[in-house]
């Protein structure tokens, strides 16, 4: 089995029996280790406490120095802005001997908030096995990533000892859920230590439980806060509702304007990327998402162009009275948050203004427009022609037993553009430990223990792969 123009060697089949034997043997573990992480409640949002996300990378870095693999292993900070400090990252690093390449493993250790307890069948941070998945908030998003760097390197420590040669660098992050502030900034710090020739990066999906993916395309993003502005104080409603324009008004006639009448987006400068798309039916996007009967999906074309190669705008939150504390007064503000995803090929800071523009230019009744706390990801295309990309898939392929999918990914993680611009030489593997059903950022998200076993074998394949390879 080869891709593009590398043809590589299946894995010598002693070799990956060793391996396959090592994985099997230890998932018992690495299953309880990754239940410890979830335990830890790290989310990385300003209004949590900092100390559990310290806890966590703490943990992680007891389970890497574990490994006995590493020149040196520690937890690091780089700041955002002026004294303020990021969330702490597990920095370790193996020098590459004979001439061998050297891999970087990223995953993350921060989690997103757990939402409301009510919605969840089980407490968020008391991991809980229930079939053939594991519950808890960051069972899969990402400490299943951070957990799968972990027991793949047990296992090439077991199977090819100390001797084993190639390079090895595992940078887990703690703010990836908090927009990666500071990555810039560590990427600068720790810039000698974290080149590579090629760069895994765990955190995305599978196409299935069954059929593994590689991820080639990546959406980028612009969010931000939007605040309509109608009156300088509150005004009763039954005195001059019907005369005066209340900002809820003007802000839903403006969030209107930003998608046509089948909820396509319709901002003028957002672009598209055309390319070729595998079957995915309406019916499976239905029972993907939970979406309800009666309900249609949105948009044109081929539903893949739409998750993967269209803009789409959301808005995730709302800064308003709640129904119990409602009066009757015409609001003098309100504020949103929007959140748009772009199309791979278009620069994030071009979204931005194309959105600003059209915000500030449809704004009703003269309504004040303000947009605050803007955060921006530039998209981004991985280059499959190179001999890392051939090595993953056939790593994947051995590894699950079926062929990959190459596919693209509706969401963001806009560091991948910040390593490859400061590493333009390096591969990049984007690989996933989640799948349709993990429910990433949702209450109930879960790790399916059959993709979980089948990404360390995966992993572990790859990096003995590298480990022979000049």
């Amino acid at each position: 089995m080869t891709w593009n123009e590398h043809p590589v060697e299946p894995t010598d089949p002693e070799l990956a029996a060793k391996l396959r034997e090592s994985v099997q043997g230890a998932l018992p573990a690495s299953i309880a280790d990754l239940a410890a992480l979830v335990k830890i409640p790290s989310v990385s949002w300003e209004a949590f406490d900092a100390s559990h996300v310290q806890a966590s990378a703490d943990a992680v870095a007891a389970l890497v120095e574990e490994t006995g693999l590493f020149d040196t292993v520690r937890t690091s900070r780089a700041p955002i802005e002026g004294d303020t400090l990021g969330q702490p990252a597990v920095l370790a690093t193996r020098e590459a001997r004979n001439g061998r390449p050297t891999v970087l493993l990223y995953a993350h250790h921060d989690v997103q908030p757990p939402g409301s307890d009510d919605l969840w069948e089980t407490p968020p941070f008391e991991p809980t096995v229930r079939g053939d998945r594991l519950y808890g908030r960051g069972a899969s998003d990402d400490k299943a990533g951070v957990m799968t760097h972990v027991a793949a390197l047990r296992a090439v420590r077991e199977v090819l000892g100390d001797d084993l040669q190639v390079g090895i660098v595992l940078f887990i992050e703690g703010e990836e859920e908090f927009g990666s502030r500071s990555f810039s900034h560590f990427l600068e710090q720790h810039r000698s230590e974290l080149a590579a020739d090629l760069i895994v990066v765990a955190d995305a999906d599978n196409w299935s439980t069954s059929i593994p993916a590689l991820t080639v395309a990546l959406r980028g993003n612009v969010t931000f806060k939007l605040t309509v502005r109608t009156l300088d104080h509150a005004s009763h409603s039954g005195m001059f509702g019907g005369a005066v324009p209340d900002a809820m008004l003007a802000l839903v006639k403006l969030l209107a304007t930003l998608h046509d009448e089948d909820g396509s987006v319709a901002v003028s400068g957002l672009t598209e990327r055309e390319t070729d798309y595998p079957d995915y039916p309406e019916s499976q996007l239905r029972e993907e998402t939970g979406l309800l009967e009666g309900v249609s999906p949105i948009g044109a074309d081929h539903i893949l162009s739409r998750l993967w190669s269209k803009p789409s705008v959301t808005v995730t939150g709302i800064d308003a009275p709640s129904v119990a504390n409602a009066s009757n007064t015409l609001l003098p503000e309100v504020s949103v948050r929007i959140s748009a995803r772009i199309a791979p090929g278009q620069p994030a800071g071009e979204a931005y203004e194309a959105l600003a523009a059209h915000l500030a230019a449809h704004a009703p009744f003269g309504a004040h427009v303000e947009i605050s706390d803007v955060d921006r990801g530039d998209a981004f295309l991985v280059d499959t022609s190179g001999w890392g990309f051939a090595e993953g898939m056939q790593a994947l392929a051995e590894g699950w037993g079926e062929t990959p999918v190459e596919t693209g990914i509706g969401g963001s993680i806009p560091f991948i553009s910040d390593l490859a611009a400061v590493f333009p030489e390096a591969q990049i593997l984007v690989t996933g430990v989640e799948d349709p059903d993990t429910r990433a950022h949702s209450p109930n998200e879960s790790q399916h223990l059959g993709v979980f076993h089948r990404s360390i074998l995966s992993e572990a394949l790859l990096l003995a792969r590298l480990d022979g390879r000049g």
